[in-house]
């Protein structure tokens, strides 16, 4: 499985992260208010958004959130621990500018990823921070079933207490 395809639609381009892109996507990430429901609310600091971005590039599965209207950076998500044995994968680390919260961005953006993914894997996980109401409500839409809870070090980070999401593969295609 490529962790880094370019994945898009009439709205969305999805195109591997690199590390020129970190001025233009730290923009987006500078907001307090985008990270005030995650495990690190201080993700919008220079130095911690470096470590994150860091992170990013080196799992090998980050990607750019391109909206096409207006050609702008306006988040990042990403692959991540493909299990070939289980058949499973990740995706998480996913952020937007506020302007696109409560938008179709978010569903068109995981749709596109979960129909590659599934070309792969029977499985699809997301790990989301017990206290990110916002992020486990929009996954729940999309037919995520919440599976366990699990302490999570992000890249650079402390474990936090994170919720586990599921969505198999016969679920989505049904």
């Amino acid at each position: 499985m490529n962790l880094q395809p370019i994945l898009e639609n009439e709205t969305i381009l999805l195109p591997p992260l690199k590390e020129s892109d970190f001025e233009e996507l730290f923009q987006v990430a500078s907001d307090p208010l985008i990270w005030e429901q995650h495990p690190n609310k201080d993700r919008y600091k220079r130095d911690v958004f470096q470590t994150f971005f860091e992170g990013a590039i080196k799992s090998g599965g980050a990607f750019k959130i391109i909206d096409k209207h207006s050609n702008e950076i306006i988040g990042s998500t990403r692959f991540y621990d493909f299990n070939s044995d289980e058949k499973s994968i990740l995706i998480g680390y996913t952020f937007y500018g506020r302007k696109y919260w409560g938008s179709t961005y978010n569903p068109q953006v995981k749709k596109l990823m979960l129909e590659y993914a599934f070309q792969f894997v029977e499985k699809v996980h997301f790990h989301i921070g017990a206290q990110n109401i916002r992020s486990q409500k929009a996954i729940e839409k999309l037919g995520a079933i919440k599976t366990r809870e699990i302490e999570v070090a992000y890249h650079g980070e402390p474990e936090k207490l994170n919720f586990e999401y599921t969505i198999k593969k016969e679920a989505w295609v049904n």
